[in-house]
């Protein structure tokens, strides 16, 4: 009975230390952006703010289905960004070649609400401006999401760079070009 609780002990202890622990809330609180206040996480050394599922646009739900994006409404009090946003609405692929789950299949939830970004940025710095990269993650316009573990900000962050990536709809989702459906776009287009 004591080995067997021994052992389960030493094995809890040895997931626990194994574990990649919890992001800080570091100084990453009430951050105005354009549409309200957002706050998101910092790593555990408090050198990275990282910011995950901030809506760059409204849902591409039902009347909007299809349609252009539209403007994201601005929102009351402090939204929480530190959770993946959902990926696009796709099949989900099974890994081939060398490719495994970490490089191509996007996190669930799966959702047509997809429209949004993650942010990776350094806490304190003493540059006014700081480099850009926003990655628009490939698939051929039917698969994949920047929330795939591939497309982690934090080594570009700490090289001094704004790292960004982007969720945008896939296949029929984002693409259906229909002679209806540009009739009704100001622009006389349908798809993304």
């Amino acid at each position: 009975m004591i080995k067997n609780i021994l052992i389960t002990a030493l094995a809890l202890l040895v997931f626990i230390s194994c574990h990649p622990g919890q992001k800080n809330r570091l100084d990453v609180r009430n951050v105005k952006i354009h549409s309200g206040i957002v706050a998101g996480e910092a790593t555990d050394d408090g050198a990275i703010k990282i910011f995950r599922g901030i809506p760059f646009a409204a849902p591409p739900v039902r009347e909007l289905r299809w349609k252009a994006p539209q403007a994201v409404a601005p929102w009351e009090g402090v939204r929480e960004c530190t959770t993946p946003p959902p990926s696009a609405m796709q099949e989900k692929p099974a890994p081939f070649f060398c490719w495994s789950k970490e490089f191509l299949i996007p996190n669930e939830p799966i959702s047509e609400d997809c429209l949004y970004l993650n942010v990776w940025t350094p806490a304190k710095t003493n540059q006014d401006k700081l480099p850009v990269i926003v990655w628009i993650h490939g698939g051929a316009f039917t698969s994949g999401s920047g929330t795939v573990p591939l497309y982690d900000g934090e080594a570009m962050a700490r090289k001094g760079v704004v790292f960004v990536t982007v969720n945008y709809r896939l296949r029929i989702f984002g693409f259906l070009a229909h002679p209806e459906l540009s009739n009704e776009s100001e622009n006389h287009v349908s798809g993304n």
